[in-house]
C-alpha cells in the first residue's frame, strides 16, 4: 500500500517539477507494484490442490508471474527510453531540490521492499522477480536523486533525460536473464540449474541400467521441476529399489521432485536416444 501511496505522490511531483527522471520513475514503480501484485497471487495460486483438471495444481502461474514481470520491465525500459530522446532536444525546465526530495524518499521505501524479498530470491525464480523490480527500483530512486543533486548546482536541465537513459540501460541489463529464464520455463525447456548430459549420465549409473531413453525434463513451476524417462532394464528384479534409489538421486543432486519412470526390457528404436 505504501508503494501504491509513493506512485501517486511521484507522479504528481514529476509533473510539478518537470523532471522525466521522477515521471519515468513512477511509471516504473507502477509496474512494478503491478508485478508485486501478480508475484503474490502466483505464489498463493501455486499452493492449490491439485485437481481433476489441474492435475498439477497451478504451479505454473509462478513461470507466468516470472514471465509477465521481466516483460513489464522491458516495456518501462523502452518507454523511458523514448521519453527520455525526446527530451534531449526539448530539455524541460527541472526543479532540482523537489525532484531530491521525492526520489530520497523512494529510495528508502523501495530499498525497504526490496529487503523483504531478498532471502527467497535465490531458489525462486517468481521472488527473483519480484526482487529485481525492488532493487531496479532503489537503482532508479538513487539515480534520480544524483540527477536532482547535479541539477541544483549546475543548472543542466538535460542531466535528466540522461540520467533517465543510464537507468534504462541498467534496468533492461538487469531484466535480460529473468527475461530469458522465465520464457524458458514457460516453454518447457530444461531449468538452467539442471544439466540434462549429467542427469542422462546419473541415470545410466544405475545397477542393471543399460540405456536411458525419452529423458525429458521440465519445470512445473518456478521452484519444482519434473522429469519423465524410460529406462532399459532386461533384468526385472529389484526394480522397486532402483526407482527409489533414482527418485532420492534426482531429488538430491538435481532438485528434481516429481519423477515418472518408465521400465523397458528391451533397447527400442528411438532416433534421438535420450531425449526422443
Amino acid at each position: 500500500m505504501l508503494n501504491v501511496v509513493f506512485v501517486a505522490i511521484e507522479a504528481v511531483y514529476g509533473v510539478l517539477s518537470g523532471s522525466l527522471a521522477l515521471l519515468a520513475d513512477a511509471g516504473h514503480n507502477l509496474s512494478d507494484v503491478l508485478g508485486l501484485v501478480m508475484a503474490w497471487v502466483a505464489s498463493w495460486l501455486a499452493t492449490q490442490k491439485a485437481t481433476d483438471r489441474n492435475t498439477y495444481g497451478l504451479k505454473k502461474s509462478t513461470i507466468l508471474a516470472a514471465l509477465f514481470n521481466a516483460l513489464f520491465l522491458i516495456a518501462a525500459v523502452g518507454g523511458i527510453a523514448w521519453e527520455a530522446i525526446g527530451r534531449f532536444s526539448e530539455p524541460a525546465e527541472v526543479t532540482g531540490l523537489t525532484v531530491i526530495v521525492v526520489a530520497g524518499i523512494g529510495v528508502i521505501i523501495n530499498g525497504l521492499t526490496m529487503l523483504l524479498f531478498m532471502k527467497g530470491q535465490e531458489g525462486d525464480l517468481n521472488i527473483r522477480g519480484a526482487f529485481l523490480h525492488m532493487a531496479a527500483d532503489t537503482a532508479v530512486s538513487v539515480g534520480v536523486v544524483v540527477a536532482g543533486l547535479v541539477i541544483l548546482f549546475t543548472g543542466l536541465d538535460w542531466i535528466d533525460p540522461l540520467v533517465s537513459l543510464v537507468i534504462a540501460a541498467v534496468i533492461f541489463m538487469g531484466t535480460w536473464q529473468l527475461l530469458k529464464d522465465s520464457l524458458s520455463l514457460a516453454v518447457d525447456a530444461v531449468p538452467r540449474d539442471i544439466n540434462p548430459q549429467e542427469v542422462l549420465d546419473s541415470l545410466k549409473g544405475l545397477p542393471g541400467v543399460e540405456s536411458v531413453h525419452h529423458l525429458h525434463i521440465w519445470g512445473l513451476s518456478t521452484t519444482e521441476n519434473a522429469l519423465t524417462v524410460h529406462l532399459v532394464k532386461p533384468d526385472p528384479s529389484s526394480d522397486d529399489q532402483i526407482i527409489e534409489q533414482a527418485t532420492r538421486m534426482l531429488a538430491s543432486d538435481f532438485n528434481i521432485q516429481h519423477v515418472t519412470i518408465q521400465w523397458e526390457r528391451e533397447a527400442s528404436n528411438c532416433p534421438t536416444l535420450a531425449y526422443c
